[in-house]
């Protein structure tokens, strides 16, 4: 039996028009310049002038260049002669940098009743995450009754903050959600990075402690990691 319902794309029946995600389509070069005059720019930056949009594309060409817009709002519209290949290239691979190095965020979990030790290990874990420029979530879960004395979790998240300053500074204050406090460090600029633990090419990699998947987490097993350091 015929389809008598009309194709989505509006094309013949069973076709459908694939969506364009190339962010360089857009950008009109060469013969897809229909304006009569453009203010042309030569590939080392210099300007040209306006010139007769076909001269212009001539004199791309002519050179294995191409002719792309780069303001299509001037009056009239400013062109430049360069290799779009190559442009295409570098901005794509500008992105992918971008991407590879953009800021991951890390948590570490502390609880209320934390022994020193631990307290100091998961410090210099977070520190370490700063000074690889990660963003870091310091998390403490109440368990049970320690919920009537938030204040000890307060005081405990306060003084992790004062142990990273040297790192990273908050984005807020600490703040109490259902049974977790929270704060999220920003790390700070490289040369303003005055670390108390971590050093450069360390091969002890930090513990991320990940995000919370709704069970207890018991930080009596960080007990075997090494304890708090000695003060000079």
């Amino acid at each position: 039996m015929a389809n008598s319902f009309p194709s989505a794309s509006g094309g013949r029946p069973g076709s459908y028009q694939r969506r364009n995600v190339d962010p360089f389509a857009a950008i009109r070069r060469n013969h897809r310049i229909k304006v009569p005059q453009v203010r042309l720019i030569s590939p080392e930056g210099k300007q040209l002038g306006i010139l007769d949009t076909a001269k212009a594309v001539n004199l791309a060409l002519e050179n294995g260049l191409d002719l792309v817009e780069v303001a299509p709002n001037a009056t009239p519209p400013v062109c430049r002669i360069m290799d779009f290949g190559k442009y295409v290239y570098e901005e794509q691979k500008k992105t992918s940098h971008v991407k590879s190095t953009a800021s991951k965020i890390k948590e570490i979990e502390f609880t209320a009743r934390i022994a020193d030790g631990d307290f100091f290990t998961k410090a210099r874990h977070a520190e370490e995450f700063l000074a690889h420029g990660n963003k870091v979530k310091l998390r403490l879960k109440f368990r049970g009754r320690e919920m009537a004395h938030t204040e000890i979790g307060f005081a405990l998240m306060k003084r992790a903050v004062g142990e990273l300053i040297g790192m990273g500074h908050p984005d807020a204050d600490p703040k109490l959600i259902g049974r977790n406090i929270h704060v999220m460090l920003t790390p700070l600029p490289v040369n303003k990075r005055k670390p108390k633990w971590h050093v450069e090419g360390s091969e002890q990699q930090a513990i991320d402690d990940g995000p919370d998947l709704g069970h207890d987490d018991d930080d009596e097993g960080d007990e075997a990691e090494s304890s708090a350091p000695k003060s000079t």
